[in-house]
């Protein structure tokens, strides 16, 4: 059934108004690069709104527990692991809507949705927690069990956004390394600053040369497999992905901007008798 609910989502265009809209806030809420930052776990080397969802979920799911199994004795408790489930909402939600604030169609609908879902758990759980703390124990048990429910299906919703729409994995997770040097280009067909996709065994590699040194990258982009071949060379030596503006520093793929956590594989790259050739950097 929530496959099938989901898939009907993903095909609503109906609610592309207001997801673009408030997709186009949040875009601009983030823009500096310290917040894009902070948001998307790039400090981290890890996406950060999976991991900030847990305490929220977590407290919430123990609040419930106690709940069950130590009644009127584990009050005083339960409503505090509610309280802090609420005030972890805030760092998870925006963390979380700044990933999707770079997401589109049918994921971004999705999204939406999660995220909607998420936001009544929380004004449930929100109500419970002040039936809690006027003595009405059985009633902030009861919209409690209703919060974590529709938690859980924000949380079915963040699992398929994940595992089936890969929002967040690292989309050279599964690239193949090349050891051996591998021509790829004529010397000749590279200009300085300008970017040139070649293929290495299969995988597809940025040559770039600046101020004299030649860099190669992977051309996927760690984030959502942008083409960073169509990309800009910054003069600081960096290249930024054409779809999300994440920007990888050339001369070891570093991330230095996000929405990119995970650091872009780099490549050894020499030239021998007019030719570029290249290998997969050593760890």
């Amino acid at each position: 059934m929530l496959p099938k609910l989901t898939e009907e989502v993903e095909g609503l265009q109906a609610l592309d108004g207001v997801s673009h809209k408030a997709a186009g806030w949040v875009a601009r809420a983030t823009h500096p690069d310290a917040i894009k930052n902070a948001l998307s776990g790039t400090w981290l080397g890890h996406p950060l709104h999976p991991m900030l969802t847990d305490v929220p979920i977590g407290a919430w799911a123990m609040a419930s527990i106690l709940d069950v199994t130590a009644g009127r004795a584990g009050a005083a408790s339960a409503r505090r692991l509610v309280g802090i489930g609420l005030i972890a909402t805030l760092p998870a939600a925006a963390s979380g809507a700044s990933d999707w604030s770079d997401t589109y169609g049918g994921t971004q609908r999705v999204g939406l949705v999660h995220a909607g879902c998420n936001v009544a758990a929380s004004a449930v759980q929100a109500a419970s927690w002040t039936a809690r703390r006027r003595g009405r124990h059985e009633l902030g048990m009861v919209l409690s069990g209703v919060g974590l429910g529709i938690t859980a299906c924000a949380a079915y919703l963040g699992g398929h956004l994940s595992l089936v729409r890969g929002v967040g994995v690292n989309h050279t997770a599964f690239q193949e390394t090349v050891t051996e040097w591998t021509d790829v280009a004529a010397e000749s067909a590279l200009s300085d600053g300008e970017p040139l996709r070649v293929t290495a065994d299969g995988v597809p590699v940025v040559l770039v040369r600046h101020d004299g040194s030649l860099f190669a990258l992977s051309a996927t982009c760690t984030h959502a497999g942008g083409p960073l071949d169509e990309g800009e060379v910054m003069a600081d030596g960096c290249i930024r992905c054409p779809w999300h503006a994440s920007v990888f520093r050339l001369k070891d793929g570093k991330v230095m901007r996000g929405p990119a956590a995970v650091d872009e594989p780099s490549w050894e790259a020499k030239t021998d008798g007019g030719r570029i050739y290249v290998r997969s950097a050593k760890d």
